[in-house]
């Protein structure tokens, strides 16, 4: 499995834009700093997202807020299935067919 570097630091991808803004090449700015041009240039098309300059993807806000739906979702799912195989597991121990099930 390929290891992946920890994200650049806030401070940093900020610079950045923000000297994309002022007038330079992201080529330029990858041979001198470590980011490619290319995460340099992903980091401007996220800083107009954010800023409303741009609605061809999500915001960051909008990109966190699904993340953690997602997460809800997952462990919503997960407390269903152990519900669903308890309530079963207690059906078999008391040889009662638990209510809201359709046996016609």
């Amino acid at each position: 499995m390929p290891k992946t570097s920890p994200p650049y630091p806030l401070e940093l991808r900020q610079h950045m834009v923000e000297l994309v803004r002022s007038g330079r090449d992201p080529a330029d700015l990858a041979r001198e700093f470590e980011p490619s041009a290319q995460a340099i240039r992903n980091w401007v098309a996220q800083a107009d997202r954010d800023n409303g300059h741009r609605s061809d993807g999500l915001s960051s806000s909008e990109k966190e807020e699904l993340a953690r739906l997602r997460r809800e979702n997952r462990q919503l799912r997960q407390e269903r299935d152990i519900l669903a195989k308890v309530a079963a597991w207690f059906a078999r121990e008391t040889g009662t067919i638990p209510s809201g099930s359709s046996s016609s």
